[in-house]
């Protein structure tokens, strides 16, 4: 009786949807499949089995002296796969209304894969000059008009902020200006912690992480463009909520980061550059963390890490072949107060002193297909880490990972 009864409003539901103004309704379905087909070096520090690459791992050395983790490997995936939903609708509260539901293949977890995931939720109510974005989208220090376009899906990471984060997102134009702040909570890309990475440390913090942005964008007739921009970002997490010995605890640690960004595209050529600087940019899938530096009462008291990121990139821009070489470079800046005696370290490549990464791709389109590949030379120089989480006495170790990739369009 429950299913039918289920069944029968679903079936109202849509007959009620149909009887709608056609014009003022409805969903567009696009997306692509992609297969990617690649090989690396050595073993690395990825996701998906191998699918979303950061760095090559650290030397692992046997009892001969011989690197375990030299051992190169291969794999062919089609989860970047993805669905996409582009919903329009009447007007409401005097603004055009749309929204977009986008999924892929991608899993949550390694034990996942080829689970659907959710990529992006939103909807948007655009005014004359403004704009109200409420649900899942990019994390606002990922400019939609400015990221790498590699064809590996690390999109430039860890030298590019990489998250989708649950949001609310405002903003205003004024002439050929944007200005946008963003209150973000966390999902999939998430900090880390005493408890490993979640969503918890900045959900206990009770703060959203708050983003403000200006961007200068024009456009002529000519097809070329320029961009530039800048943002500051203000992140407060709360790490524990009880002390070992079971105290309450509430101590929070705060961190900013900055960044400034610029592209230039001409009929033939674009260019585009970008420079961040960070604290406590785990989420972002960069480098960088927090570690406890010493006890107020019971409770442990903190200090973010700070990075320093650049990357440009350059491709041409025809319809049936492009050239492109993407370049980047990351440093661990360390921390300003030094790790207590037998302290934690809550980051991502703690022992990584730099990483830099240089990548020529080749792109063929015909109709609704692509063919591309894509060579990534990439670096981490690993050492010891310091009181200050500076890493001295460092060693480059490197991949060279071989990537083709084939898309269909629709």
């Amino acid at each position: 009786m429950k299913k039918f009864l289920l069944t029968t409003f679903v079936l109202f539901f849509t007959l009620t949807i149909l009887a709608q103004d056609k014009s003022k309704f409805g969903i567009k379905f696009t997306g692509f499949v992609k297969t990617d087909i690649f090989f690396d070096s050595r073993q690395n520090v990825a996701v998906r089995e191998g699918h979303f690459y950061l760095y090559p791992l650290n030397e692992d050395l046997d009892p001969n002296g011989d690197d375990i983790n030299a051992k190169d490997n291969f794999n062919i995936l089609s989860i970047q796969s993805r669905l996409r939903g582009i919903i329009t609708g009447p007007d409401a509260f005097g603004a055009k209304t749309s929204a977009v539901i986008e999924g892929a293949f991608f899993g949550h977890s390694d034990i996942d894969v080829n689970g659907f995931r959710l990529r992006h939720a939103f909807a948007k109510l655009n005014w004359t000059n403004t704009e109200l974005l409420v649900g899942q989208f990019w994390h606002a220090m990922f400019i939609t008009e400015c990221f790498p376009g590699t064809i590996s899906f690390n999109t430039g990471a860890p030298f590019q902020p990489f998250s989708r984060n649950p949001q609310i997102r405002l903003t205003q134009k004024v002439d050929d200006f944007n200005f946008i702040l963003t209150a973000m909570t966390q999902r999939d890309f998430a900090s880390t912690g005493p408890d490993g990475g979640g969503s918890k440390y900045i959900r206990n913090s009770v703060i959203p992480e708050l983003n403000l942005t200006v961007k200068y964008h024009k456009k002529n007739t000519n097809g070329n463009e320029f961009l530039l921009g800048a943002g500051a970002d203000y992140l407060t997490l709360t790490p524990r909520t009880e002390t070992p010995g079971g105290y309450t605890a509430n101590e929070t640690v705060t961190s900013w980061s900055f960044m400034g960004f610029t592209k230039i595209k001409t009929c033939d050529i674009t260019w585009k550059f970008e420079a961040v600087f960070g604290q406590n940019t785990t989420h972002l899938t960069m480098l960088g963390g927090y570690a406890e530096t010493g006890l107020s009462g019971q409770d442990y008291e903190y200090t973010p890490t700070k990075t320093t990121s650049f990357w440009t990139e350059i491709h041409t821009n025809g319809t049936k072949f492009q050239a492109g070489l993407f370049a980047g470079y990351t440093k661990n800046n360390g921390t300003n107060e030094n790790l207590m005696q037998d302290g934690s370290i809550y980051a991502r490549g703690a022992n990584i002193d730099h990483v830099y990464r240089i990548s020529p791709r080749m792109i063929f389109n015909s109709g609704k297909m692509r063919f591309a590949t894509e060579i990534e030379y990439t670096a981490a120089a690993y050492g010891s880490t310091q009181n200050d989480l500076s890493v001295d006495n460092t060693k480059e170790v490197g991949n060279l990972r071989f990537l083709v990739g084939v898309y269909y369009f629709f």
